[in-house]
């Protein structure tokens, strides 16, 4: 827990206790589904909570925005992104009925309010949003065809409306086709080595109507 605060000292009380609270509540839940390999729920802070964080380095969630979470596994990134940014509306989407299970019971245990969640494909599921994130769950060209049609067309952040995505790695091969993504670098924000290679892509998206 240390390891989050070093990084963001800013945190409340509420913040504090979730955060504390979430490792136990993983490492109960993680004994009855697998969600989480045992090897990372040891190190949950560094490599899952500390990781789906690096993209409030990135972009700072305003108030009233909606944010999606595709495949979010057993709740990374969002469920972290959602304490930190409490006044911000995530949507986590997951295939897997029963990660969509562990999320729904780590973000009633923590208490959190500003998390929806729903058991589909993402091509199944309405709704516009202000950003989309992810882990690395399929290659960048695959991930924006999932996707497209859930941007909002009004832009209220410093980014424009799009990608937010965790991925590792020489991206130039991936990212080819698309000019306008960016790439910020984790190295440039934490001093962990588990970092050296971990990236945010931001990658702005048209409104499609």
């Amino acid at each position: 827990m240390d390891i989050i605060k070093k990084y963001f000292p800013d945190l409340t009380e509420e913040q504090i206790e979730q955060f504390t609270k979430l490792k136990d509540l993983y490492k109960d839940w993680n004994l009855k589904i697998n969600v989480v390999s045992r090897k990372d729920i040891d190190e949950i802070y560094l490599r899952h909570v500390l990781h789906s964080l690096g993209i409030a380095k990135v972009m700072k969630f305003q108030k009233g925005a909606h944010v999606l979470d595709v495949g979010t596994g057993g709740g990374f990134p969002g469920v972290p992104l959602a304490i930190l940014f409490p006044e911000t509306q995530f949507h986590l989407v997951d295939s897997i009925g029963k990660k969509i299970k562990v999320v729904d019971e780590v973000v009633a245990g923590l208490g959190i309010t500003n998390i929806k969640t729903t058991n589909d494909r993402v091509e199944n599921v309405p709704g516009q949003y202000d950003f989309i994130v992810s882990r690395a769950v399929a290659q960048m060209e695959t991930f924006v065809r999932w996707v497209r049609g859930h941007i909002k067309k009004k832009n209220t952040h410093e980014l424009k409306n799009g990608i937010l995505y965790l991925k590792g790695g020489d991206l130039t091969e991936e990212l080819a086709k698309f000019s306008s993504a960016q790439i910020y670098n984790l190295t440039d924000y934490y001093e962990e080595d588990f970092f050296e290679t971990k990236k945010v892509v931001y990658l702005p998206m048209k409104y499609k109507g």
